[in-house]
């Protein structure tokens, strides 16, 4: 075969692979399209007053639109907003007025006052807020749903199993040592979670010392590291935490003590089991705030209609909006009867049997602007 005909095959080869290619990506783009205007019956946006990463809060409702992405037939977009809160307010507007999305999910207290603000300037857009409330008597707020969490209720069981724990002995650590709580700001969420925790605390062993402080951001794993790292070294056995990203300081200072942490939104020993043995090692559990799970369950009701908007909801125990995690190496090796105790308690919770106090001045949810 001459040069001629070679370069003839060649470019022709050429021709045809480049035509093959291009049939393929206007076929991909229009299952595409047909996708986006057959199959997605919603669109949602979460926007994220923060950053991915935490492997708590945020982190968390992530994962909810990423499930609602998959078993829902909806199309998800997650935002980060960052860190300077002077964007935040600007963001979600361009959100809202974009005309892009059904429903935009936002969650912590700091955004409600731009929610209340945006849901009167867009009352064609809806909003579902989680871990807060807006203030429906002074907003046109109509078009807002709010997700309230008894977040006392899951700290109660941890603070009880804490002290019950620190109470009988631990590895490492001597008998009737204290507790630690280092939250991450100082507002009534985290809050319910320390009062939570020193009435469960209380209960297993009454007068047992309870040391607490704030890391004063939910993004400083230093700070979080530095205060826990005080408290162990007076006395603390154990150290919750409610600080998000700060709480992964938490974390790393029971394992180079040679203590222990609850983590908090996330299950963090599963997080870390792989990753890294020694820190999930030291985590005795987490409470689970299933920001995930009410994300789905309201994206869920929106489908179906039946999403009241205009209204707060708590969700507790006898919801699964929290609960406690129930693995870790800690946990098992302790005798059945120990994690029977905390599952007896936890019914008494649900059934009113035990009234667990809140920082709250009545039980969130139980009203409207109930933060």
């Amino acid at each position: 075969m001459n040069l001629t005909a070679k370069f003839v095959l060649t470019r022709t080869a050429w021709v045809v692979g480049i035509f093959v290619v291009l049939s393929a990506l206007a076929s991909l783009s229009s299952r595409l399209e047909a996708r986006k205007d057959g199959a997605y019956r919603l669109r949602a946006a979460l926007f994220i007053n923060g950053t991915l990463g935490d492997k708590s809060f945020f982190d968390s409702a992530a994962h909810g639109m990423q499930e609602v992405r998959r078993t829902l037939p909806v199309a998800v977009r997650v935002v980060e907003g960052g860190t300077d809160p002077t964007r935040w307010e600007s963001a979600l507007a361009d959100l809202a007025d974009s005309g892009d999305y059904d429903v935009i999910v936002v969650g912590t207290f700091t955004m409600v006052p731009y929610v209340q603000k945006l849901a009167g300037q867009f009352p064609a857009a809806r909003f579902i807020v989680f871990d807060a409330a807006v203030d429906y008597g002074r907003c046109r707020c109509g078009n807002v749903h709010s997700i309230l969490f008894r977040q006392n209720e899951g700290a109660y069981l941890a603070g009880y199993l804490a002290a019950d724990l620190v109470r009988k002995g631990l590895p490492g650590v001597a008998r009737d040592s204290g507790l630690g709580v280092v939250g991450g700001m100082q507002f009534p969420v985290i809050e319910d979670y320390i009062v939570g925790f020193r009435a469960g605390a209380e209960a297993a062993a009454p007068g047992i010392h309870v040391a607490s402080q704030y890391a004063n951001g939910f993004s400083d794993p230093a700070a979080g590291k530095e205060i826990a790292r005080a408290q162990m070294e007076q006395g603390a056995a154990i150290v919750f935490h409610a600080a998000g990203a700060s709480g992964q300081g938490v974390n790393e200072a029971a394992s180079e003590a040679h203590r222990y942490a609850i983590g908090v939104d996330l299950d963090q020993y599963a997080l870390y089991q792989q990753s890294s043995p020694a820190k999930a090692a030291a985590i005795v559990t987490s409470v689970l705030k299933n920001v995930d799970v009410a994300i789905e369950r309201a994206i869920a009701l929106q489908l179906q209609g039946k999403l009241a908007y205009g209204s707060v909801e708590s969700l507790g125990l006898a919801e699964h909006g929290v609960s406690l995690a129930r693995h870790s190496a800690v946990l098992a090796q302790l005798p059945a009867a120990r994690l029977e105790r905390v599952d007896a308690i936890r019914e008494d919770i649900i059934a009113g049997r035990i009234r667990v106090p809140s920082a709250f001045g009545r039980r969130p949810g139980a009203g409207v602007g109930a933060t």
